[in-house]
């Protein structure tokens, strides 16, 4: 039986430790070659509101150890303002719906093995990274979390910091005052810890070893300006998870997981941006487009000060070498690594604890070949 896993399974099953232990073994197995990833493909599609586009986003990638995983979205696109924050948002169908799909086969027989709602899972992962990076690139004794933005992101985020790093304070802002005050207060009940809640984004920076924007922002938020000494930056999102040129500029050190490689016998074709795109025209080529302004979809920021996860493996260069150094970190354009492993760490937990819906796997296997 093929299993359908909703995100109130995942939930239940996923933990953060988890999360990172897998993500971090799909990364090595990707330095060992024996597992494999693109980068995600998306294809743009004008509405009839020249406002908004549809996009179909897929990104994959599968492991000798016997999963392959593909996670597949159906959105409608479009900007909005908010107290002066513009910010991209998506639906399925009307707003507050959405359509995200991670299905995951065996390597060894070609088998459906599970269909996983991408809403949890999408927001652990995110996070996990963001952990990893914390892990090794912050300073060990990092205590104090500087935070732009308090939606589900943040709260992952938070988890995953916590695994890796003995927090004792959290600064936080973001531009609705209720929603920071909740959020705030949730942080401060979940991990006993002191909990500042900021009217003023400058304040996240003061004395904080860790800086994390984590908003749906459609442009930057980060302001390398107000960066002390010492900081490690983590940072998400689609304008806003590119760095401000202040930020790169006083980093010392960029660590990038890595890149998908090459198609096999092609290595012209390698590609460091994060998203490839492919889009129908609009009558009049107006109207909002994924990539703003034209511009590629986020590559490598500094190749001059960049170590990578096949760095820190093999030992060649450990990243931070003094307390007062800036580091920064990002994934990369792995993210199909990322949905084959920690996709199938929610497949084995959910059936061995009898959790999911079960759906006859004959009903997606024929006997016409194509």
């Amino acid at each position: 039986m093929t299993l359908f896993i909703d995100n109130d399974v995942v939930a239940l099953v996923l933990s953060m430790e988890d999360t990172i232990a897998a993500l971090e073994e799909s990364y090595r197995q990707l330095v060992s070659k024996d597992s494999v990833c693109r980068p995600r493909v998306d294809i743009q599609i004008p509405t009839s509101d020249k406002n908004k586009i549809y996009q179909w986003g897929t990104m994959e990638g599968g492991s000798r150890s016997g999963y392959f995983g593909i996670r597949m979205k159906s959105d409608v696109i479009y900007e909005s303002e908010y107290n002066g924050a513009i910010t991209q948002e998506k639906y399925c169908m009307k707003p507050g719906l959405f359509c995200g799909l991670i299905l995951i086969t065996s390597t060894e027989n070609g088998e459906p093995l599970a269909f996983i709602n991408d809403g949890v899972l999408q927001h652990m992962r995110v996070a996990g990274d963001g952990g990893i990076g914390v892990k090794y690139m912050s300073r060990e004794d990092s205590e104090v979390v500087g935070m732009l933005g308090s939606g589900g992101m943040s709260r992952t985020h938070m988890e995953a910091f916590m695994c890796v790093r003995d927090i004792k304070k959290l600064q936080v802002y973001s531009p609705t005052p209720a929603n920071r005050e909740k959020f705030g207060e949730e942080m401060r009940a979940k991990y006993g810890i002191e909990v500042v809640v900021c009217d003023n984004p400058r304040d996240i920076y003061r004395g904080a070893d860790i800086v994390a924007a984590l908003t749906d922002s459609a442009v930057g938020v980060l302001n390398g300006e107000w960066l002390e000494e010492g900081t490690h930056v983590v940072s998400i999102g689609g304008g806003s998870g590119k760095a401000d040129d202040k930020t790169l500029e006083k980093t010392d050190v960029y660590f990038r997981f890595g890149d998908a490689p090459a198609p096999w016998g092609e290595p012209d074709m390698a590609l460091d941006d994060e998203y490839i795109t492919y889009a129908a025209k609009a009558p009049d080529d107006s109207g909002f487009k994924m990539k703003r302004f034209g511009r590629r979809g986020h590559g490598a920021a500094l190749p001059d000060r960049m170590i990578t996860f096949q760095d820190i493996i093999e030992g060649t260069n450990r990243g931070r070498t003094s307390a007062a150094q800036i580091t920064y970190s990002e994934r990369g354009n792995l993210q199909g690594a990322q949905f084959w492993a920690v996709g199938g760490v929610v497949y084995e937990k959910a059936k061995a604890a009898g959790l999911g819906n079960e759906v006859p796997t004959e009903w997606f296997i024929q006997d016409v070949r194509d």
